[in-house]
């Protein structure tokens, strides 16, 4: 059982440690691929924000927001493997973050194209964010072995 829980583990967190290593190798000096996608997408949020909440952003530069993306899915992938929950809370607060910036279904009419794909990726995303409430929840159920004390024998005489 405690293989399969790993080989478990290893599968989940390949989704996250082969895209943070994609991203690694395309990041570049501007970011790469990934910060030009996310651009857009930074700008309509800070613009969302400015205009219905009537606050302020600071400038965000998006090779950043990539690097630690990168950071926070390679991390928490390794740790995660070794069962380690702090894995998962980094994994969590990944999914917290980028999933519904990068997956912006609600910018889109339900009749266009990239309303449905996106909309199929962010429920996706949601499914992956789930399976680690789920593992954290799993993890802090489960008692902790006590050791056993050893009961001295009493002496006979």
């Amino acid at each position: 059982m405690a293989f399969a829980s790993f080989l478990g583990r290893v599968l989940f967190a390949s989704v996250f440690i082969l895209s943070a290593y994609q991203q690694f190798n395309e990041y570049g000096v501007d970011g790469g691929p990934a910060a030009k996608a996310l651009r857009p997408k930074i700008d309509n949020l800070v613009y969302r924000v400015q205009s219905q909440v009537g606050v302020q952003l600071p400038e965000i530069d998006v090779k950043f927001v990539v690097a630690g993306a990168i950071a926070l899915k390679g991390l928490g992938g390794l740790l995660f493997i070794f069962g380690s929950s702090f894995g998962a809370f980094l994994l969590l607060l990944h999914q917290l973050i980028a999933t519904p910036v990068q997956y912006d279904f609600y910018n889109y009419d339900s009749e266009d194209k990239e309303f449905t794909q996106l909309f199929v990726k962010f429920t996706q995303n949601m499914a992956l964010f789930g399976a680690l409430l789920f593992f954290i929840g799993m993890k802090n159920s489960i008692p902790r072995r006590q050791p056993k004390k050893k009961v001295p024998k009493t002496k006979t005489y």
